[in-house]
């Protein structure tokens, strides 16, 4: 499904940023620039360059779902820098926890039992896979650091922010794939323009090609998958399907950067992928009823 696809494909991310050799935002700022020219590409390739204009019901929202993913990005590399990388994973995938709650709240769909066993299972498997367990004494020992505490709350706001997003984007779904993708791109290509500019350009040659696939696969496509498939979920399965993403990531780390996984690693990855196949389980058992009922009800009419 599109939307299973795009969070796997962004796993694949830290490959293409280790590859390019620069600095987080520089990497951000090509992954907007790129991502806004092969979106723009798409949609004139398809004659779909009016289905951009927003009106005015949907700029506010288009407006803010991009400014609150262009923070949020930003968020998450400082709150790398001031904790760890693997502190910093397990605080920013909460969001599919905010997401079940703002769904319940904003858009009144109450996740079920079996959602929130879930997603709960998802949370509990990604917090072993990222070996965030085996580094707990490191961290402990700098939690009273200023510093340390502001990358948490870095995290832990900028998944918030994220999860907005997902939620926002449920009340644009009669736009086509990948409007939203494209004004998140415009809206970083503006704002982050400055850090390259201030800090310098990577050298010519194999760097652009790997930022231009940040831009044009990790941006452009995944996005336009994700929020293709986003319009037919509900939050629940939505909060579930997003831990494709760190599952990914993670694998990517042990397969591309030799990172050697423990026990309790392989066990979170396992957990993770068993609760993301129970939601699709559940998902297919459901449509098969709704199926089922309404061939009844068709021959009794």
């Amino acid at each position: 499904m599109p939307f299973l696809a795009g969070n796997a494909l962004l796993g694949t991310i830290g490959v293409f940023v280790h590859m390019a050799q620069t600095s987080a935002l520089t990497a951000t700022w090509f992954r907007c620039a790129f991502g806004l020219l092969g979106l723009t590409v798409w949609f004139t390739w398809r004659r779909q360059l009016g289905a951009l204009r927003p009106t005015r019901s949907t700029a506010p929202w288009l407006l803010l779902a991009a400014a609150l993913m262009v923070i949020g990005w930003g968020l998450f590399f400082s709150a790398i820098e001031r904790t760890s990388a693997g502190v910093a994973v397990v605080l920013y995938h909460t969001q599919p926890m905010w997401v079940m709650l703002l769904g319940a709240l904003w858009l009144h769909e109450r996740p079920g039992k079996r959602s929130l066993a879930a997603v709960s299972a998802a949370m509990a498997g990604l917090f072993l896979a990222t070996g965030v367990l085996e580094q707990f004494s490191a961290a402990e020992a700098r939690e009273s650091h200023t510093r340390y505490w502001a990358g948490v709350a870095f995290c832990l706001l900028g998944a918030f922010l994220t999860a907005c997003v997902t939620v926002t984007a449920r009340r644009l779904r009669e736009l086509p794939a990948g409007v939203l993708a494209w004004w998140q791109c415009a809206v970083g290509a503006a704002v982050l323009w400055v850090w390259p500019m201030q800090h310098g350009w990577p050298a010519l040659g194999t760097s652009w090609l790997w930022l231009a696939g940040l831009g044009l696969i990790h941006t452009g496509l995944a996005y336009t998958w994700i929020y293709a498939g986003m319009a037919r979920l509900g939050t629940g399965r939505i909060a579930v399907l997003q831990f494709a993403y760190p599952a990914v990531a993670i694998l990517i780390d042990w397969q591309f950067f030799d990172r050697r996984l423990s026990g309790l690693q392989m066990a979170g990855i396992a957990l993770m992928g068993l609760a993301i196949w129970y939601a699709q389980r559940e998902a297919r058992a459901r449509a098969g009823r709704c199926g089922e009922a309404a061939c009844r009800t068709s021959a009794s009419a």
